[in-house]
């Protein structure tokens, strides 16, 4: 098949589920067009499967604000032609499913009938899209996409109840890429630059974003370390390091965490990690918390969203209510008090992330992907 995708190219979780899949179904044997604005972050090789269609948007002194939408969708309208695309996959209701529904219709004028599948991730739909200014355009966009799926079974149930939809919404969870390498020699070495050998690691990533309590995150360490000897790594750049970093010197643990900004070493810090934070207000899927599982990391989060459908209870971690900061600090202490109990927990989390496996997840797509070309190719009765 001749795919192509349209994401956001950030360090978000959208745009990296949208980059992993795509090179994977090109390992598949498949063409994939990526087409946004600037190339995604995890995009790293180019070759004759996987392409990528830079979307320019030119400055007019006429707009305000520049009109991304219209370039985005003429420019669809283009790679569609040109490649002679059988599928469009957007993730985000707004502004892709917007834009590859007015490419639709140019394309439709002309003969061209190319089927669009939307992905909805969680913000597009809980934050952005239920706003008074965008609702009526995201229920529109949804309902004019042939084939709709959202990564999670909560955030399906929040669209229905947030919009008017007509569509039919499969849940096709989010996935990681397993069977990565662990090099034992270079972990341990990278460990002991960040901590003393009896001191346990605690990780966090993220947008830093309000929806993300990053508050939290520094009171659930606090109350960790005086119990355990213990190193924070706070992974991601936003709004909320500032005041982060403020909390750390108030509780005077300043030399205890480290703030890295975006990084593209992931893997290398969940390597050497003992737990994963993520009290999160709300998550549609919780896909820090699956990379982090991927890595034989437990996790402590909120119960909120879909952290449920990530994180089981007791198993690969422990589920709290959201600002219940106490309990989740109780629960982090349970982990890391001893190594047996620590090691069973390690190898709970790989046993859960290993059913999110993106081999066991891309046949979902690749099912909904033949439905949809198939599908459009039938006539249409008059």
């Amino acid at each position: 098949m001749k795919i192509a995708i349209v994401c956001y190219p950030t360090f978000g979780g959208s745009g990296v589920v949208a980059t992993e899949l795509g090179l994977e179904l090109a390992h598949r044997g498949h063409e994939i067009h990526f087409i946004t604005y600037r190339q995604p972050v995890r995009l790293a090789l180019l070759n004759s499967k996987v392409h990528y269609h830079e979307v320019n948007v030119p400055e007019y002194p006429l707009f305000h604000y520049q009109p991304y939408e219209l370039a985005l969708s003429s420019k669809l309208v283009d790679i569609i032609k040109l490649y002679k695309i059988e599928l469009l996959h957007v993730h985000y209701a707004i502004p892709h499913a917007y834009a590859g529904y007015m490419a639709k219709q140019m394309l439709k004028d002309e003969g061209i009938i190319v089927p669009m599948i939307t992905t909805l991730h969680g913000t597009d739909i809980t934050l952005v899209g239920n706003h008074p200014n965008y609702k009526t355009a995201v229920s529109f966009s949804i309902n004019k996409s042939d084939v709709v799926t959202s990564v999670s079974q909560s955030l399906k149930e929040d669209t229905y109840k947030l919009f008017n939809i007509k569509n039919d919404i499969h849940v096709i969870p989010n996935f990681i890429e397993l069977g990565k390498q662990r090099n034992e020699s270079l972990i341990s070495c990278q460990r002991s630059v960040m901590a003393k050998p009896e001191e346990r690691i605690i990780t966090h990533i993220s947008n830093f974003r309000k929806v993300k309590r990053i508050p939290d995150i520094i009171k659930i360490f606090f109350k960790i370390q005086q119990k355990i000897p213990a190193k924070l790594m706070m992974v991601g750049d936003g709004p909320e390091k500032v005041k982060a970093e403020r909390l750390c010197e108030e509780f005077g643990i300043q030399d205890q965490v480290i703030f890295f900004g975006n990084s593209n070493e992931i893997d290398s810090i969940l390597s050497f990690s003992d737990l994963f934070l993520l009290p999160s207000e709300t998550e549609s899927f919780g896909l820090a918390a699956l990379e982090a599982m991927a890595w034989s990391v437990p996790v402590i989060s909120s119960n909120s969203g879909g952290l449920p459908e990530v994180n089981f209870d007791g198993i690969s971690g422990y589920l709290s209510d959201v600002g219940n900061v106490d309990e989740m600090a109780e629960n982090a202490i349970k982990i890391l008090s001893n190594n047996q109990t620590l090691n069973l927990f390690k190898e709970n989390a790989l046993k859960v992330a290993k059913q999110f496996d993106i081999k066991n997840i891309l046949p979902l797509y690749e099912k909904l992907y033949q439905k949809a070309i198939n599908s459009s190719k039938k006539p249409i009765k008059s």
